[in-house]
């Protein structure tokens, strides 16, 4: 598709491709792992091996691309094999500015290769005004990861002045868009260098496969360096998957739109229950991220939130026990309602309260949510 088709004519036609040969609206499952050269040594259709190349996986890469207004986008065996890859392309010592609060996978990772040398780290609160200034101030960054909004308080930073204060001080920015989706934010519009998705959440949406992505505005060195690290890794991902991603993300606005009306709907019910300490929403008007949400995200507040159960990490852990709808497990995005205390899984480095209780919101009827989740906190 040429045209400036909106973004859920763009998903649902999956740009519109027809299969060449036989004309299917489907797209095919290409298989093949090497491909013919001609006589002249060339390789006319333009793929040659398939570490690099697959039509499988260019077909979702394209249409992620066009949905975040960049050039190139890159497919990856999970999200962190893809955030990965953005840091293995920084040099040894190199330093760099991440949240406070972020999927723990990738803290843990960053603090190990902290610890041998590979990497320097500052973590802070990038979600508060000038805190990313001031440590960005203090030494020479290469690399600001973002995360927005953040896994599992749902903070939310200001890209565009965090994308001002580290272009300013000579570093990219590199964010962690898999809550939002493309369908509410849209970070390289707002001055980010690179951004992340682990597209085995709202991008696939069927918790089915494992996966992940980045995408860029060019085809500078960002890309070439991720692409590099891609093919050395050896961190692709496999045809079946690629092709069970292109098919998810064809519903990928229905289901979120339906996963933010959810969790605003949960959110609202729940923010002044007197069993609940506090309720952890962008939507909600006293979410202290709110004003920016509602400047940088569009359609929604996304389909995650936090609860912070009043009784403690006891009873935290005892409501999400009693839940009959929520189904306890680890991940977010898929079209189930998931819940999971946190810092159970997490550990005890984890900064998260221990009276947190992480919801995913799927695309079940909200009131029979809330119900399950009312007579859970009611048995306490």
């Amino acid at each position: 598709m040429t045209a400036d088709w909106s973004p859920e004519t763009l998903l649902a036609q999956a740009l519109g491709e027809i299969e060449p040969v036989y004309g299917g609206v489907a797209p095919p499952i290409h298989t093949a792992t090497t491909y013919i050269r001609s006589a002249d040594n060339s390789y006319p259709m333009g793929v040659a091996y398939g570490r690099d190349d697959n039509p499988t996986s260019a077909a979702p890469e394209r249409l992620l691309a066009r949905l975040e207004n960049g050039k190139q986008a890159l497919l990856f065996a999970s999200g962190m094999a893809a955030a990965v890859a953005v840091f293995e392309g920084l040099p040894v010592g190199a330093h760099v500015l991440a949240p406070k609060v972020m999927y723990w996978g990738l803290r843990k990772w960053l603090l190990d290769r902290v610890a041998a040398g590979r990497l320097a780290v500052t973590f802070a609160a990038l979600h508060e005004p000038g805190v990313a200034a001031a440590a960005l101030a203090e030494r020479t960054t290469a690399l600001v990861w973002a995360e927005t909004p953040s896994n599992p308080l749902w903070d939310v930073i200001d890209i565009a002045a965090l994308a001002a204060a580290a272009h300013k001080a000579g570093a990219v920015l590199a964010v962690d868009s898999t809550a939002a989706t493309p369908m509410l934010t849209r970070p390289l519009d707002l001055g980010a260098d690179v951004v992340m998705h682990s597209a085995t959440k709202y991008l696939n949406g069927h918790s089915d496969i494992i996966a992940g992505a980045l995408v860029f505005p060019d085809d500078g060195p960002l890309y070439q360096s991720a692409k590099t690290q891609r093919h050395d890794g050896g961190a692709i991902i496999g045809h079946f998957e690629a092709w069970l991603l292109l098919r998810g993300m064809r519903t990928l606005h229905l289901r979120v739109a339906a996963a933010c009306a959810g969790a605003a709907a949960i959110a609202e019910r729940f923010a002044n229950d007197a069993r609940i300490a506090d309720v952890l929403y962008p939507g909600l008007a006293s979410h202290p991220g709110h004003s920016v949400a509602r400047r940088q995200m569009r359609g929604g507040f996304g389909g995650m939130l936090s609860i912070r159960v009043k009784a403690g990490q006891a009873a935290a852990i005892q409501t999400a026990a009693d839940v009959q709808l929520w189904k306890r497990a680890t991940s977010l995005g898929g079209v189930e309602s998931l819940i999971e205390h946190r810092a159970s899984v997490e550990g005890p480095t984890t900064p998260v309260p221990g009276d947190l209780l992480r919801l995913s919101v799927g695309i079940e009827a909200p009131d029979d949510l809330i119900r399950d989740l009312d007579l859970a906190l009611g048995r306490l």
